[in-house]
């Protein structure tokens, strides 16, 4: 190719924005916050120049800064910026929408989504099965934290002090009842219910996490109780994996 061919700069281009977004990258999965030029060099297989010339354009634009004294480098406040930007315009009933139709069809029993609304909890979707026997939901009901699997989810993830002041309303006996359970949720990462809430039914659920690794929704598969004994073990399996995945698209990192 010549140097007056007017499709090199355009290929230059795109590779140095591919590079740059490569060192970026990199920052956002490294086990440390830090990083130098040699070892994003060796990581990349780049040269420390084209390394040092990457980091200096990130820099210009705040994406990346530059710690002095130890000569290594973090993401800057720009791509903490581009990162809230991101967070601010997720739309969890969007992001969990294809999961939920998933796992409704892999399973044959009704999917849904929680989110917390005030000190309990709200249904805001549900995909239901093509049985002639299945449960469904009611969207927009308050539910406290404490019955059912849905959530008994939110409030094994809570941060200690929010399910501890939870808690301290309850009497000391179902208080250590509580406790019990939701470390065991905790140990397995889902919850199952069996005729809790709602007399019939059965469910399994599990957290939707968060960029910072808050429970930000509940998934669950719910279904008439009689049947879905035989099915929970299943049920949850498919729920763990999907869960996993809405909380990878929202940032979170297990």
């Amino acid at each position: 190719m010549s140097e007056d061919d007017p499709a090199q700069p355009t290929s230059q281009t795109a590779s140095t924005v591919e590079r740059a977004a490569d060192v970026l990258v990199l920052f956002a999965e490294s086990a440390t916050p830090t990083l130098g030029v040699t070892e994003i060099a060796d990581r990349l297989s780049l040269s420390k120049a084209a390394v040092h010339r990457i980091l200096a354009s990130l820099r210009s634009r705040q994406l990346i800064e530059l710690d002095e004294e130890t000569r290594r480098y973090s993401l800057g406040v720009m791509s903490m910026r581009l990162g809230l930007a991101y967070l601010d315009r997720i739309d969890i009933r969007g992001v969990a929408a294809p999961e939920l139709a998933a796992l409704s069809a892999e399973t044959g029993e009704t999917a849904t989504l929680s989110v917390r609304s005030g000190k309990g909890r709200i249904y805001v979707e549900q995909v239901t099965p093509a049985r002639e026997v299945r449960m469904s939901v009611t969207l927009g009901v308050p539910y406290p934290l404490h019955i059912g699997a849905s959530s008994k989810v939110f409030l094994a993830f809570l941060p200690d002090t929010e399910r501890d002041g939870y808690l301290s309303r309850h009497a000391s006996g179902e208080r250590a009842t509580l406790r019990e359970q939701l470390e065991h949720i905790r140990q397995v990462g889902y919850a199952v219910s069996y005729g809790e809430r709602q007399p019939g039914a059965g469910s399994v659920a599990a957290p939707v996490f968060d960029h910072a690794g808050r429970p930000l929704a509940v998934i669950s598969v719910c279904g008439p109780l009689e049947r879905f004994r035989n099915e929970a073990d299943g049920c949850a399996a498919a729920l763990v994996k999907a869960t996993a995945r809405v909380s990878g698209r929202l940032g979170y990192l297990s």
